[in-house]
């Protein structure tokens, strides 16, 4: 399956809501992002939709249905059962599945998230799946990792950078840790989040309705 990251130019024709793919580490906020989005959404007038990805649990899609931000009949649990980026990038029909049946269920969708769970540096999207993908990294996880060069941070469409408030407790250098991902990038997009005061939110969900949703 292909593997690629995605451009405007090579965005599927597919019929339907969008589909965002979100990945990145185990504790790296992704969950916390999208309870974030869900009202910067709301916002812009987007309906939406999500499925999560956890290894034999659905704790993540019910963490969001308990949140109250979205009809929970909104959100799908795919159980990967096997190592997390299976299920987005080598056969991905799971999550292509639960999908198709949100759609199939809410017919004004028009962006569905989809979380995968956490994994290596090395996850990434099948174009398969999704149109468009972040890929979410913490600061707490080490300012080694945009040096890494790992997949997950040079082929998605936004790095995103989390928890920039701990950055004083960890010993770690913000400034420094964004200049190497925008080296490593090659000036591509990534963002500075911090999920618990909301910060840089807003721009990301901007930059998904200028960029994938074309208004």
């Amino acid at each position: 399956m292909d593997t690629r990251t995605s451009s405007l130019s090579q965005l599927p024709s597919r019929v339907g809501a969008a589909r965002i793919g979100i990945g990145g580490p185990v504790g790296s906020g992704k969950t916390a992002l999208i309870e974030r989005l869900i009202p910067a959404f709301a916002a812009r007038g987007v309906s939406l939709a999500i499925v999560t990805n956890d290894l034999v649990t659905a704790e993540d899609a019910e963490r969001i249905r308990r949140s109250g931000l979205i009809d929970p009949a909104r959100v799908a649990a795919v159980e990967a059962g096997a190592c997390p980026h299976t299920v987005i990038r080598e056969d991905p029909t799971l999550n292509i599945a639960a999908a198709d049946d949100l759609e199939a269920l809410f017919p004004d969708v028009e962006l569905i998230l989809i979380e995968s769970g956490g994994d290596n540096l090395a996850s990434t999207f099948s174009l398969d799946l999704v149109d468009w993908w972040m890929f979410v990294i913490d600061v707490a996880g080490g300012d080694d990792i945009p040096r890494k060069n790992g997949p997950g941070v040079l082929k998605c469409d936004l790095l995103v950078v989390n928890k920039t408030d701990l950055a004083p407790y960890v010993g770690v250098d913000l400034a420094a840790m964004a200049a190497q991902a925008a080296t490593a990038r090659a000036g591509r997009p990534m963002a500075l989040t911090n999920c618990r005061s909301n910060d840089g939110v807003d721009a990301i969900a901007d930059r998904i309705v200028s960029d994938v949703l074309f208004r």
